[in-house]
């Protein structure tokens, strides 16, 4: 006879939320707090996925910021961890969906997007933009907590 009953979540799993204003100084605040976060929760996330998943952050922060502030003065960062993977997603109330630039050598910024679905992509992982029920949007990335070996 079986005993066992439904698994217990892991420890370091659970979805953390808060908010921050749509100004510059909430790009790194937004990333100290991602990265403290994963420690404090014991994550067994490598060194690379935590960097890539840190920039990731830092770049779908600053967009909000640059492109959204003015119909979304507020943002929500959100960081949910499974038992094999760690997402991290971005939320404003701009309505605009955006896309992936090409890469245009000619230009500075404007790649932030690209960066994002590059790092996701070599981690093994997804991303995605939604609506949101209020009308704005929110762009996540799923990264697995163990690295891809390519």
């Amino acid at each position: 006879m079986d005993e066992t009953g439904p698994a217990q979540p892991l420890p370091y799993e659970g979805v953390w939320r808060f908010t921050a204003p749509a100004l510059d100084e909430s790009v790194p605040q937004a990333r100290h707090a991602v990265r403290d976060l994963l420690v404090r929760q014991g994550v067994p996330v490598s060194d690379d996925v935590a960097q890539g998943l840190l920039l990731i952050v830092s770049e779908l922060v600053t967009n909000a910021v640059r492109h959204a502030a003015v119909l979304s003065p507020t943002l929500a960062v959100e960081v949910a961890v499974g038992p094999e993977w760690v997402r991290v997603s971005v939320e404003d109330d701009h309505p605009y969906r955006p896309t992936a630039l090409e890469t245009d050598h000619g230009r500075t910024g404007g790649r932030g997007l690209l960066l994002v679905r590059e790092i996701t992509r070599e981690a093994g992982g997804a991303c995605d933009v939604a609506h949101t029920a209020s009308g704005g949007k929110v762009i996540w990335a799923a990264l697995p907590l163990k690295p891809v070996l390519r």
